[in-house]
């Protein structure tokens, strides 16, 4: 009794130190960085500072917006919508930086966090989107003042505007608490969704007892094998981890069928309740939510819903696109699949079956007898440093006069990150540009671009972005050496942070990558056909001991084999976005179970004639990030839609000098800088001086 008195009174008098201590540190999530750019200074932030930042900058938003509506004065452009617009800086800094970490470097502490910060933003949303008295100044405003406002105010306030009505702004009361309701658990389910599937994805770990069962492996990746089989607890020896899509990289090398059946059965069914995971109860109930809101605001659908603020505007629009796509994608994708399986049949026998795991197998293979080629002998010329400061920094030096300056003096969230000073043509300083490309247990899979910061003139902010990727990491001494696929990923993704760095907007909601989803897209997909302008593969397609540059011969096998056999990627990708907007097609009563749930994606799949076993979707509904994590529901289609748009716009690159600064000036002057200014095919149109998009070059630009 007397120790437990004494050790209470010891902790009650700790509780304070500690308590007193907080009050003296200033909570630097709440100051205005005094770093360069305004970059986060991670020296400073600790774990623990992130709940009470969120808690006083969300209380600060609260007084903001009060401060509108109880203003007496008529509503007009600068008391409503421009104070609107300048409401929640602060929390807007906050936000940035702790869902970089809960993307990039989700820690349990973190993860922590995340379950008690989103509710509140989510309650914070709801309060703002069914504020009458708010809505009813911007609706002043718009109905008084739009008429003569011009240029980015007049942008500024329509997208205000249209953004609380689609939100539910003029809902009766009882379908407004509906709504409130629907958005706080599907913010719920999201929270659930992002702790379950890296988990299932990190447990789908396939371990490997012996060294002769990596046959066929390199000697990289066997060291990769086991370096990864040491940070996950060195249950054996090695690791096959497997990433974000349904094809795994590593059963193009592998020899033992067994264990590529073992990789792909993993991957396929990391979160479907085969194992110890299962996502189904969260997808089908996030659909079903997804609808009734959509029925709500008066659509039959989701998708209507969705679609009606993008380029594309109707599911009917989407679906001719995609047939038409899918009727000449077929007959190739067949062609392909029995290609290499009469290959395979010419030294496994006439009775061989081929399967789903020994495609990329095969295909590598006959790749290597028609072409010559394999990925580990193109690998020791895509060293990542040298893709990145040779290859990917070069081309947007020679296209936009960008220099780039690697600042070792601004902290980052991890040490594999770096950071880069972004200089433009006239000496100024554009942008400040981080990197993080090396996979680890807390990264979630894939690859993305976001910012610490967006570009404002209003605000006088410059844009701080951030690459993410999930490439591996080489031992210690080791150079980590890319597939071309990585290579292209890493152009992609600086497509999207030049979208960013480059914006040249008045306001914080217009800027950078503020557009919609069927536009997004194009600038990254555009920036991949950067990758193989022969001065720019020259540059960086150098040896990772030598120096040297890929030599004539290797290079022109090389650039022949990118489009070998490219009806997979395509067909994996038709099935994906066709799995996408199937969910999104049905109302509410519509939804399955989720015991249903996969079974109704097989049947979506053979409806558009896209089921085959040889081609499954890039990632099946129970993993689809992008739709039931991300904010791509019926919107998957984008990646297709933009890929038509990069290549209208490569041609006319090609056309008028791919790396003429002439050229990129004007890319970045009628597109890259305007974010969401204007009208989005305007913009193409003024660029490209099409009408409108062309789509008949998308299968000749993929090789088919």
């Amino acid at each position: 009794m007397t120790l437990g008195i004494s050790a209470a009174v010891l902790t009650t008098a700790a509780m304070q130190l500690t308590s007193c201590k907080e009050a003296q540190r200033e909570n630097p999530l709440l100051q205005e960085s005094t770093l360069p750019f305004g970059a986060p200074d991670f020296n400073k932030i600790q774990p623990e500072d992130y709940l009470p930042a969120f808690e006083a900058a969300i209380q600060q938003k609260r007084d903001e917006i009060a401060q509108i509506t109880e203003n007496q004065e008529a509503a007009t452009f600068g008391n409503t919508i421009l104070a609107f617009e300048e409401s929640g800086r602060t929390l807007d800094r906050v936000s940035r930086i702790f869902y970089a970490l809960t993307d990039a470097d989700k820690t349990p502490e973190i993860g922590e966090t995340e379950k008690k910060v989103t509710p509140m933003l989510t309650d914070l949303e709801n309060e703002i989107s069914f504020n009458k008295a708010l809505f009813e100044r911007i609706r002043q405003v718009y109905d008084n003042e739009y008429e003569t406002l011009q240029g980015e105010d007049k942008k500024l306030l329509e997208e205000t505007y249209k953004s609380v009505v689609r939100k539910g702004a003029l809902l009766p009361d009882d379908k407004m608490a509906r709504m409130k309701e629907i958005n706080m658990r599907i913010s719920d389910l999201q929270i659930q969704w992002g702790d379950v599937l890296p988990d299932a994805t990190n447990d789908a770990v396939v371990w490997v007892d012996r060294t002769e069962d990596l046959a066929g492996l390199s000697e990289a990746d066997i060291a990769q094998c086991a370096k990864d089989a040491e940070s996950r607890g060195a249950k054996a020896p090695y690791a096959i981890v497997i990433v974000n899509t349904t094809q795994q990289a590593l059963l193009a090398s592998l020899d033992n069928r067994e264990l590529r059946r073992k990789v792909f059965e993993a991957s396929v069914h990391r979160a479907d309740g085969t194992g110890k995971y299962n996502t189904f109860p969260i997808v089908v109930e996030i659909a079903k939510l997804r609808a009734e809101q959509a029925e709500i605001m008066g659509y039959p659908n989701y998708a209507s819903y969705s679609l009606e603020k993008t380029m594309a505007k109707t599911p009917d629009n989407v679906y001719a696109f995609l047939k038409n796509l899918i009727a000449q994608y077929k007959p190739k994708a067949q062609a392909e699949t029995k290609a290499i399986e009469d290959f395979a049949r010419k030294t496994e026998g006439a009775d061989f079956q081929l399967q789903p795991y020994d495609r990329f197998y095969y295909s590598a293979k006959m790749k290597k007898e028609l072409l010559d080629i394999s990925d580990d002998e193109v690998k020791p010329y895509f060293n990542v440093d040298s893709v990145l400061v040779n290859g990917v920094f070069y081309a947007a030096g020679k296209a936009y006069g960008l220099t780039f300056k690697e600042r070792t003096d601004i902290p980052t969230y991890h040490p594999d990150m770096r950071a880069f000073e972004v200089i433009d043509k006239d000496g100024s300083t554009k942008a400040l540009f981080y990197c993080d490309y090396f996979r680890r247990p807390t990264k979630r899979g894939g690859a993305w671009m976001d910012g610490f910061q967006k570009q404002s003139r209003q605000r006088q902010q410059l844009p701080i972005i951030f690459n993410v990727c999930n490439n591996a990491k080489a031992p210690e001494g080791q150079p980590s050496l890319l597939t071309w696929d990585e290579v292209t990923t890493m152009f992609h993704e600086f497509g999207h942070a030049l979208h960013g760095m480059l914006s040249d907007c008045q306001y914080h909601r217009l800027s950078g990558t503020s557009v919609a989803r069927d536009f997004v897209e194009m600038p990254s997909q555009f920036n991949e056909s950067f990758a193989t302008i022969p001065e720019v593969f020259d540059h960086f397609a150098r040896h990772f001991e030598t120096g040297q540059p890929m030599p004539a011969e290797l290079k022109e096998r090389m650039l022949k084999s990118i489009n070998f056999q490219t009806a997979y990627a395509l067909g994996e990708n038709l099935a994906a976005t066709c799995a996408d907007m199937a969910w999104h097609m049905l109302s509410s009563d519509q939804i399955p179970t989720a015991g249903q749930a996969a079974t109704f994606e097989t049947e979506a799949l053979r409806q558009v004639g896209l089921l085959d076993a040889q081609i499954p979707p890039r990632y099946h509904t129970s993993y689809f990030n992008h739709v039931w994590g991300g904010g791509y529901a019926a919107g998957y289609y984008s990646y297709l839609w933009t890929e038509v748009l990069a290549v209208n716009i490569a041609d006319v690159f090609a056309q008028r000098g791919a790396l003429k600064p002439e050229t990129g000036q004007e890319f970045r002057d009628k597109i890259l800088s305007r974010g969401n200014t204007g009208d989005l095919m305007q913009m193409f149109t003024d660029f490209t001086g099409m009408q409108q998009p062309d789509a008949s070059g998308l299968l000749a630009a993929r090789g088919l």
